[in-house]
């Protein structure tokens, strides 16, 4: 039994890091002028961001890169629009940890070994 749990434990975990690695690529922290970047530009500038010491270094960054997808956008004929998102899209603690809107103690629903829903 405990063998079983262990492998179940495991096969769980690699799923996990499978779907992890799967949906990195599709980044949920929005980016002004995705659709008219590469996929090595958009990863350079997401790490670019990560590795802003300050959050003012961060709005920094975001503006002048607006600045770059509004004008390679022009010269593409694509509109974007004026503003790009409030924010930069999510910042850290924006996820749905400790208080956010994820499913806290006693937000999801149980099921005991049994198999029945409490």
């Amino acid at each position: 039994m405990m063998k079983r749990t262990l492998m179940a434990a495991a096969v769980a975990a690699t799923l996990g890091l499978s779907l992890g690695a799967a949906f990195a690529a599709d980044d949920p922290i929005l980016i002004y002028g995705s659709q008219l970047m590469t996929e090595q530009e958009r990863l350079e500038y997401r790490n670019t961001l990560r590795n802003a010491k300050t959050s003012e270094e961060r709005e920094q960054l975001r503006l002048q890169h607006h600045e770059r997808m509004l004008l390679r956008a022009k010269e593409k004929g694509v509109v974007l629009p004026e503003e790009p998102p409030a924010g930069g899209g999510m910042k850290p603690g924006g996820g749905m940890g400790p208080g956010g809107a994820g499913q806290g103690p006693g937000g999801a629903m149980m099921i005991p070994p049994g198999g029945k829903a409490r």
